[in-house]
């Protein structure tokens, strides 16, 4: 008989509940995390609380500050930029020997992991300014199972951790997949066909453009941002 998965732990139920509360935007970037007001909120022990941080810490998600616990990660456009090329270069790389190496039980994964994506909605009705919990985590492991054909467990491993990072900065953009002239869902529809094409050259391609595109996104929907203010107080001279 088969062994059962082991049951989540108290670690596993706080990683998992602010990981969701820091992507779903319900924990703001720098937000201090304090260790007192964590184990009150979840009546839990600081040692669970210590053990779901230094996770989270590993992902990119919160920073260890020196004598001051952790924070959630502040967000900076030069981070971005350099975040942003890193995972051109790894993911690009990952998808290519993904597409060349996987498998017919690989396509099919990322058929699944494609079809539930397609079916989640962006948004939730209640809040359409930030993207749903569920479509996150959709959006996260379609991406995961289009890089899972490559053999090179090393080379996945690196390309998750830039990811996870990079959900951070996807989380607080507003616009994302609402832009005017970008179709999200085709993109993804384009990275499927170029698996199941098995079309390595046009799939690189298109995970690049879909990767900048994001970035691009999130940069020019800061300078707007940026700018506001700043005509609001001319018009006031």
């Amino acid at each position: 008989m088969a062994n059962s998965p082991p049951k989540p732990t108290r670690t596993d139920f706080l990683y998992a509940r602010l990981r969701a509360d820091i992507l779903g935007g319900r924990l703001a970037p720098g937000t201090r995390l304090k260790f007192p007001e964590l184990s009150a909120r979840f009546e839990t022990s600081v040692g669970v609380v210590r053990e779901a941080l230094i996770r989270l810490a590993e992902q990119g998600l919160v920073r260890a500050e020196a004598h001051q616990g952790f924070a959630v990660t502040p967000l900076s456009f030069d981070d971005l930029l350099e975040l942003t090329q890193a995972r051109v270069d790894i993911e690009c790389l990952v998808f290519g020997r993904a597409i060349s190496e996987g498998d017919i039980v690989w396509e099919s994964r990322v058929v699944a992991a494609h079809h539930l994506l397609e079916r989640t909605p962006l948004a939730l009705p209640s809040d359409p300014q930030r993207l749903s919990d569920a479509w996150v985590l959709a959006h996260a492991a379609f991406h995961q199972a289009i890089l899972e054909g490559s053999s090179n467990r090393r080379l996945r491993l690196i390309a998750a951790g830039l990811r996870d990072e990079a959900e951070l900065y996807r989380s607080w953009s507003l616009p994302h997949g609402n832009e005017p002239d970008r179709d999200l869902s085709s993109e993804h529809r384009e990275l499927l066909d170029a698996v199941l094409a098995r079309n390595a050259e046009s799939g690189v391609h298109l995970l690049q453009r879909h990767i900048e595109h994001t970035t691009r996104v999130l940069v020019e929907s800061n300078a707007r941002s940026q700018a506001k203010p700043k005509r609001a107080r001319a018009r006031r001279i």
